[in-house]
């Protein structure tokens, strides 16, 4: 497929400032990034005006459910709401039932990925066997098996014994861990934060300290070991003050991500008891989320990675408590953070490539997309002009676990390119 993209502005990384130009791409390659460029032969032309073509989004948080709760979500359905979102790769959490613990687990899911998906699926795997904290997961043959992160991600701590164990020994491969952050015994029923919402609706409260306290840990068990620690979805002001701290010594290799949702919403935002604001760690406060955000800014946070948790309508409609946690992402991330951010002047669309597209590649040591002349195309174009309501059918998740449902944000995802194929164009 020859395709001309014209009069686009290009975002990267490395610049705020965006790039007039068309971009030619033959046989899935950037030939010319130019202006005026004319089309050849049997070439689809596009007209980008006052569009944004930015490197393709790249996800390192996300669960597909597969094997074991398909109902949710599976890796056919997530990968399409990853197009529909502009993303063109994501790395699967290993909490499943039952759990991404071996090589041959390992194996098995990515099996159905290639069969089942259109772009790249990375997955991490468990530390632990089953996730039980017990005993070491098979290390060897998930690394054989291409795995690079190593976490047992979910409503669970690994001791720090087995933690220790696990990076000195996995560490001399170049694996890293990945950490879900929390003291179980202070989170309580992990509904939602300790504050003045939670003693208004009656419920028990889940302390940031919970959180905290396993950041700190985590981080300096990596530095006795020498191993690389990730941080994953941090949900307060103080949890990326700790990890700020760690990285300004210049002794640990530790990188952190944030969310989405922590960016944008706070625990006053349930009301009465919506569920679609019931996630773990839990929504926090509006110091919080400009504690975070600053975090973003400043580099403390590497990356942005959605944590998308589907779960079926039924599970969602239980009372606040019994109902799991999690929201999906993928399909809204990058609208909703052109909606709050980017159209806001919070930040600019270079921020937006470095942390949703180059640095969790880099993370997971994969090619990072530049639109530049000879790179493979792995691209997407956003629509500034548009706008996106993300009703039910819009939506390409099984699952509509989402504060956004039903509302229109400013911004779409108009066009995802990879190699030689259109993914989407609407």
């Amino acid at each position: 497929m020859n395709l001309l993209l014209q009069n686009a502005r290009i975002a990267s990384e490395s610049s705020p400032g965006l790039l007039s130009a068309d971009v030619l791409i033959i046989d899935g390659i950037i030939k010319k990034v130019a202006p005026g460029i004319s089309a050849p032969a049997d070439t689809k032309v596009i007209d980008c005006q006052n569009q944004i073509l930015l490197p393709a989004f790249f996800d390192a948080h996300v669960h597909f459910r597969e094997p074991g709760q398909e109902q949710k979500e599976n890796i056919a359905t997530g990968s399409e709401a990853a197009i529909n979102g502009g993303i063109t790769g994501v790395v699967m959490m290993p909490n499943t039932s039952p759990a991404i613990d071996s090589g041959a687990s390992v194996t098995s899911v990515l099996a159905s990925a290639a069969k089942n998906s259109r772009i790249p699926i990375y997955t991490s795997g468990c530390v632990s066997k089953g996730r039980e904290g017990k005993e070491l997961a098979g290390i060897d043959g998930m690394r054989a098996a291409g795995v690079l992160m190593l976490t047992d991600d979910g409503d669970t701590t690994i001791n720090s014994s087995l933690l220790y164990r696990a990076m000195q020994y996995a560490s001399e491969f170049d694996m890293f861990f990945a950490s879900h952050c929390e003291v179980p015994e202070l989170a309580g029923p992990r509904a939602l934060n300790d504050g003045p919402t939670a003693y208004k609706l009656g419920i028990h409260g889940s302390p940031a300290c919970a959180e905290e306290i396993i950041i700190d840990r985590d981080i300096r068990l990596a530095h006795t070991t020498g191993a690389h620690i990730h941080i994953q979805h941090v949900s307060s002001k103080m949890g990326m003050e700790t990890i700020r701290w760690w990285k300004s010594r210049g002794d640990v290799k530790v990188t952190a991500e944030v969310s989405p949702h922590h960016l944008l919403f706070t625990d006053e935002h349930i009301g009465d008891f919506d569920t679609h604001y019931k996630m773990n760690p839990p929504l926090r406060t509006k110091a919080d989320n400009e504690g975070l955000l600053e975090g973003l800014l400043d580099g403390t946070f590497d990356f942005i990675a959605t944590d998308h948790a589907p779960h079926t309508p039924f599970e969602k409609s239980q009372d606040f408590v019994s109902a799991p946690n999690g929201i999906t992402g993928l399909d809204t991330a990058v609208v909703s953070l052109y909606h709050h951010f980017i159209k806001e002047g919070k930040f600019g669309w270079d921020t937006l490539v470095k942390k949703y597209s180059a640095e969790p590649r880099r993370l997971m040591s994969l090619d990072v997309p530049t639109i530049t002349e000879g790179q493979p195309a792995n691209l997407t174009l956003f629509n500034t002009e548009a706008t996106s309501t993300f009703t039910k059918d819009f939506m390409k998740s099984k699952a509509q676990n989402t504060p956004f449902l039903d509302k229109t944000l400013s911004g779409r995802i108009d066009l995802v390119v990879l190699g030689d194929e259109i993914l989407l164009e609407r």
